[in-house]
């Protein structure tokens, strides 16, 4: 009876050590996976933005001499200079993890607002 109940005991610390080895390692696998995906969205991040970030700031710069152009040209008109501005300098400047995967819309001109901006969205 004793040796039953040892082999009983034996068999079942031998399961309890196999499921214990295997649980934490099919999460690590997954954790892994998931840290690759992670990685890959970061590199492609970072390699956008290694061409985006020139081509937003270059088409702000030209933007801005534009607008600066309209409001000569057109007498002063401010608010035909900011629709310019508005268009050229507002966007994203900076593309996130969330732009590359598709979560969050690139907005590479600006828009204006429908009123001005009250001094709490400063």
């Amino acid at each position: 009876m004793m040796q039953v109940d040892r082999r009983f005991r034996s068999v079942a610390l031998a399961v309890v050590m196999v499921a214990a080895l295997a649980l934490p390692a099919a999460a690590l696998a997954e954790d892994k996976r998931q840290a690759g995906r992670d990685a890959g969205i970061g590199l492609a991040t970072v390699v956008a933005n290694i061409f985006y970030i020139p081509a937003k700031v270059g088409y702000a710069a030209v933007g801005g001499l534009t607008g600066g152009l309209t409001f000569a040209l057109t007498g002063g008109n401010l608010d035909a200079a900011e629709k310019v501005w508005v268009a050229s300098a507002g966007g994203d400047y900076v593309l996130s993890p969330n732009h590359i995967k598709g979560n969050e819309r690139i907005q590479f001109s600006g828009t204006r607002q429908a009123s001005a901006p009250s001094p709490s969205e400063f």
